[in-house]
């Protein structure tokens, strides 16, 4: 079998000092210089990270032979589009965070299963992805104050980047919590935050950074590891089990909130059977969104190639 390091001991490629940059460079500035100053970054970015290069490409590649969504096969000049859309979309965070994306750029899927979610009380279990921006998932609580967001993280920096948030919005209604696994003390706050009517988010597509369970699906024609722990915890608490995801949509981006299932159970007998289905249901949700926008997914190391520390 070949050794892969985790995408979690590769590190993050931002950190604080370059968020603030990149946030006042387009303050002062504009998107158009800042598309200006941002065109060798890309540049650079790309030639001198090779796994980011191939990852790209890989990803584009294989998304264009299961659903030709581009009009030729996909090449450097994709590989490039699609790094220079994960710095854009970067800026897109803070200014979503910061309530200075135009509302008006943001369609919103799903406003009805939002408050329905919110008015029964239950609270939930939400799986997203690392797409698009999903830091303007908060435009759908406009009118739902009672939404509150609690976002697992697996990196160190998730109490900088929480700082930062603070910041740009005292008053957001998302808070991220820094995890290197679910273990008992997690779960019993993850249990409490659903009891109180708050919702979990889950990234559901990176295997998680100690051992955990994965189920093997078909994601884009190709067998790929997908973390089960989401829909593990869903069946634990009894709760519902949502999709949330953000793609550009136009000039602007597609807000898109959806119900995976009222309810996860896991028989006895065919547990891994069963997370294997909700495993598979998630990746061709996901499916369903990058086939809407392909440039949206950023997971920049060999996603295909990773395996679990379970295994």
């Amino acid at each position: 079998m070949t050794t892969t390091r985790h995408w979690a001991s590769m590190g993050e490629s931002t950190f604080v000092g370059g968020i603030w940059l990149l946030y006042w460079v387009h303050r002062l500035t504009g998107r158009w210089f800042f598309r200006l100053c941002l065109a060798p970054v890309v540049l650079v970015h790309w030639l001198t990270r090779p796994t980011l290069r191939h990852a790209s490409l890989q990803y584009l590649r294989r998304l264009h032979a299961a659903h030709a969504v581009f009009d030729q096969p996909p090449g450097w000049r994709h590989g490039l589009r699609h790094v220079a859309l994960f710095a854009e979309t970067m800026l897109d965070k803070l200014l979503a965070m910061a309530g200075r994306f135009p509302s008006e750029q943001v369609r919103r899927h799903g406003r009805d299963n939002v408050k329905r979610a919110v008015q029964s009380g239950a609270g939930g279990i939400i799986v997203t992805a690392h797409v698009g921006c999903l830091e303007l998932c908060r435009t759908l609580a406009d009118s739902q104050a009672q939404l509150k967001l609690n976002v697992l993280v697996h990196t160190r920096h998730a109490q900088a980047f929480n700082a930062v948030l603070h910041r740009l919005n005292p008053s957001a209604a998302i808070t991220l919590i820094e995890v290197t696994e679910i273990g008992a003390p997690t779960a019993m706050l993850l249990a409490e935050k659903v009891a109180a009517g708050e919702f979990v988010a889950i990234a559901g597509d990176r295997v998680p950074v100690l051992q955990s369970k994965t189920a093997t699906v078909n994601f884009l024609g190709h067998p790929a590891q997908f973390p089960v722990g989401a829909y593990v915890l869903a069946a634990l608490l009894k709760c519902p089990l949502y999709l949330m995801g953000c793609v550009h949509e136009g000039r602007g981006y597609g807000v898109y909130f959806d119900t995976l299932s009222e309810r996860v159970v896991l028989p006895r007998g065919q547990r891994e059977a069963a997370l294997q289905e909700h495993a598979q249901h998630f990746a061709d949700a996901l499916t369903a969104l990058l086939r809407r926008s392909p440039y949206d997914w950023f997971n920049f190391f060999p996603f295909w190639d990773q395996h679990s520390n379970a295994e």
